[in-house]
């Protein structure tokens, strides 16, 4: 059996009984960073083989898993902090236990993004995990793109020295919009911080950082406080043919063509 073991993300206390229980009958760990695993489990005089899994040997390591798994071994797999798999090594991992048909399962606790999102406030019912911005400037551009219309709240990971200029790249992509920077979650110094993107975020930028970013929202729009009919007629005033004005009062509200189709009925009779 494999389990994935979600670990504290800075307060030791924050792990379950059963991921420690899971932890000391494991054969061997899997780890992101075996230095770093060590600290927690020394803290719970937890002594196992340790195996190193990162993004660089990813591969060769589960080719690893596999083998052991083959064998009967119980193993766990654990990152440096948080959940595996969340903007961590992990996911390959879940691929080739699934192509080889063996058994895992998840043993669940701290998450950085859902612990911030929870602290900073905002709108949780809608909500896109974004994780790290990677890739090269015209990439991330690209990539935000495709979140600028969501209406929901949008969330981001953050290192130190990249967050000044991953919050002017937001604020480039979504306009100024209110925004919440998270830090040192469960630690002595945990902050949240709220701010507007185009002022950027004050201070000296020290620990891991979640970015929480407001969604355009319904009440963003002005449109939306109109009724089905007047929004549809709004465009149609605009020139539009009933179609294309269908289309696009349903986009605004985030609901289905299907949905408006009936305000229009009367009018395509009419014609």
């Amino acid at each position: 059996m494999v389990n994935f073991v979600a670990t504290p993300i800075g307060n030791l206390g924050d792990i379950s009984l059963r991921a420690l229980d899971t932890l000391r009958e494991a054969d061997a760990i899997f780890c992101e960073d075996t230095r770093h695993s060590l600290k927690l489990l020394n803290y719970y005089e937890i002594k196992k083989p340790l195996v190193s899994c990162h993004k660089f040997n990813e591969l060769a390591a589960a080719e690893k898993l596999v083998r052991m798994a083959k064998e009967g071994k119980n193993v766990a797999v654990i990152t440096d902090a948080g959940t595996p798999v969340i903007s961590d090594p992990g996911n390959l991992l879940v691929q080739v236990l699934r192509e080889n048909s063996i058994a895992y399962t998840l043993i669940p606790g701290a998450c950085a993004f859902v612990a911030a999102l929870v602290l900073s406030g905002f709108p949780a019912d809608k909500f896109a995990f974004l994780g790290f911005l990677r890739g090269k400037a015209g990439e991330k551009r690209e990539y935000l793109k495709k979140y600028a219309a969501f209406e929901g709240t949008l969330v981001f990971y953050s290192a130190p020295q990249d967050v000044d200029a991953d919050i002017r790249m937001l604020a480039e992509a979504f306009g100024d919009r209110e925004a919440c920077a998270v830090r040192e979650i469960t630690k002595m110094h945990e902050s949240i911080e709220y701010f507007r993107l185009e002022e950027g975020l004050s201070g000296e930028k020290r620990g891991e950082y979640v970015l929480i970013v407001a969604g355009t929202g319904e009440r963003e729009n002005p449109l939306n406080a109109l009724t089905e009919i007047e929004h549809i007629n709004y465009y149609v005033d605009q020139g539009m043919s009933v179609k294309d004005a269908l289309k696009a009062a349903a986009k605004d509200r985030g609901v289905s063509k299907s949905e408006l189709y009936k305000y229009t009925v009367k009018d395509k009779t009419e014609q």
